[in-house]
């Protein structure tokens, strides 16, 4: 396993809540995947060169949320150029679906929309019109995987092994564990499942004390768009899961009684 910087989320109303100490808090709000932008600026047509329009994909979804979250954003000057306002004729649809322009003090103008999740799983195209009515065709696929290991509520101390389904070859897991003491390193790492199989080695426990532990399971996705400007462009996907346990150290038997 690889060691990674811990799991960005998604700021919103559905971020997985997490009982983590602050230093771990800290860290996942200086580097949040999804809201993390400086701009406050919003462009409007005239300032907008059409041809280096930056697209910004983000597509989150999580077990147990209700909703896959689409949000979009569109820029000039690059990943974090300042935000771009559409005007008619200028639009954005996924599916069809025209997307209303929103805006927050940091993140600028932004597009979200929110699908049950259920019927999101496939195929979907999200579709840019830009200023002079030319169109800019994105289709991405949403395929989350589900976790088939049941896991106990108290799990004694050694290789921690996890069974999935819906994944494909060259997917990877990342995996973020976190106990309850201010001290421990926790667990914040990448690996690719083989044959479906996720192997935590019990040596990487050591960084986790025993008692309450949270686990986040995500895979997550990201590359260029492929009908894009010159600006360019990139398209996240991520969809993630929860589970809860607690850490115990293996119990020892009793010795044997002399006779």
């Amino acid at each position: 396993m690889e060691l990674l910087s811990p799991l960005f989320k998604f700021v919103d109303n559905n971020t997985i809540r997490l009982l983590v100490k602050p230093f771990t808090i800290l860290v996942l709000s200086s580097v949040c995947f999804y809201v993390a932008c400086t701009d406050i600026d919003t462009a409007r047509k005239k300032n907008a060169n059409l041809h280096d329009i930056y697209f910004d994909y983000k597509i989150r979804g999580e077990e147990k949320d209700s909703n896959v979250t689409v949000y979009i954003r569109y820029r000039m000057g690059g990943p974090t150029g300042t935000t771009l306002a559409l005007n008619e004729p200028a639009k954005v649809q996924l599916d069809g679906e025209i997307i209303t322009v929103d805006s927050a003090k940091l993140a600028g103008a932004f597009y979200d929309i929110q699908k049950p999740s259920k019927s999101f799983p496939g195929k979907h195209v999200i579709l840019f019109t830009d200023f002079n009515n030319k169109e800019y065709k994105e289709e991405f696929e949403y395929k989350p995987f589900r976790l088939k290991t049941k896991i106990p509520a108290v799990i004694d101390r050694g290789d921690l092994v996890f069974d999935f389904e819906g994944l494909e070859a060259g997917d990877y897991i990342r995996v973020t564990a976190v106990d309850t003491s201010f001290m421990s390193r926790d667990i914040h790492e990448i690996d690719t499942p083989k044959n479906g199989q996720l192997l935590i080695p019990a040596d990487k426990l050591k960084n986790l004390v025993s008692g309450p532990i949270t686990l986040l399971l995500s895979k997550e996705t990201e590359r260029s768009v492929k009908n894009g400007t010159k600006g360019g462009g990139r398209i996240a996907i991520s969809y993630g899961m929860q589970r809860e346990f607690e850490l115990r150290n293996k119990t020892q038997p009793p010795p044997d009684l002399p006779r």
